[in-house]
């Protein structure tokens, strides 16, 4: 089977790497362009882009997807288009390219969540189950008819780092044999149900924000794990955003203030929510590094008075 891959996280390119090492033939790979360097100047290429040259596969990292890359691509002869994460809309062409299908490999069981943050959205909503769904691609949103899906329990202790690593494992145990079976008309695409679609929301750098006052500390805790790594959580104090490095649930003991907003014990900075408290272990003030609550006690106190 030859395959163009299409991705670019660092999730997708453990897909690809994996399937490389695979009897799967990887004619050719499409990332994003590279993009400017958070750590120094210049640019840095995509986590499938250094996966790509790292096996020397072709690799096309187009701008734009114009007519240049398309008779670029259309000399190519493959029976799969396999994306993960590219990050840009692909034209009709581009599905209609493949000898066999366009297929997307999607973190959640569809009809839910449609969308680019479906890891995030099954854990902001408390769900006991996700997936992945190895669909079909067409023109909407990951509306195309489904050819398997493959499950996966979410732990009370999971994270958005931790359950993306459980998906991208459940994909690379199953993609070879969903491939082959797609290959000989074993399995067969079946539409979607038109039941029960849900579709993730956008998430953006304010996205994380936390209104102690106004959220429970069960949804509290959810976003703190949904949003580890980026955008981060956060709460505003006296026009500063303080961002939270550290987060657990906190039951107040007997001679503990309940009435106090912020409140420093020796288990870190203790905050009252909307219907209980929990104790922030580490934070970061704008522009300065992490440090413990019990060192903000220390530093910061009379910031935290009301």
């Amino acid at each position: 089977m030859k395959i163009l891959f299409a991705g670019s996280p660092h999730s997708s390119a453990q897909i690809l790497g994996a399937m490389s090492a695979m009897d799967l033939q990887i004619i050719g790979v499409i990332s994003q362009p590279d993009k400017r360097s958070k750590r120094a100047k210049g640019k840095e290429p995509s986590h499938v882009s250094s996966e790509a040259a790292r096996l020397g596969i072709p690799l096309y990292k187009p701008k734009t997807i114009d007519e240049k890359f398309k008779a670029e691509i259309l000399k190519l002869n493959y029976d799969f288009l396999v994306v993960s994460a590219y990050g840009k809309i692909l034209p009709d062409w581009l599905l209609d390219s493949p000898r066999i299908s366009p297929i997307n490999i999607h973190f959640s069981l569809l009809p839910k969540y449609r969308g680019a943050s479906p890891i995030q959205a099954a854990i902001l909503n408390g769900d006991a189950e996700t997936g992945i769904s190895i669909m079909k691609m067409t023109a909407g949103m990951d509306e195309g008819p489904v050819y398997s899906f493959h499950k996966q329990e979410i732990l009370a202790s999971d994270n958005k780092d931790t359950l993306e690593k459980k998906l991208t494992s459940l994909c690379i145990s199953n993609i070879k044999d969903d491939l082959k079976r797609i290959y000989t008309k074993e399995l067969i695409a079946k539409d979607q149900s038109s039941n029960n679609i849900y579709y993730c929301k956008k998430i953006g750098k304010l996205s994380g924000e936390i209104k102690f006052s106004e959220e429970k500390n069960s949804e509290i805790m959810q976003k703190h794990k949904a949003y580890l790594g980026w955008p981060g959580v956060f709460f505003s104090k006296n026009n500063l955003m303080i961002k939270i490095h550290g987060l657990a649930d906190h039951k107040a003991v007997d001679g503990e203030p309940t009435t106090k907003k912020f409140n420093f014990t020796d288990k870190g900075l203790v905050v009252k929510t909307m219907d209980s408290f929990v104790v922030i272990t580490h934070l970061q003030f704008p522009g300065k590094r992490i440090i413990s609550s019990l060192d903000a006690a220390n530093s910061h106190a009379s910031f935290f008075e009301e």
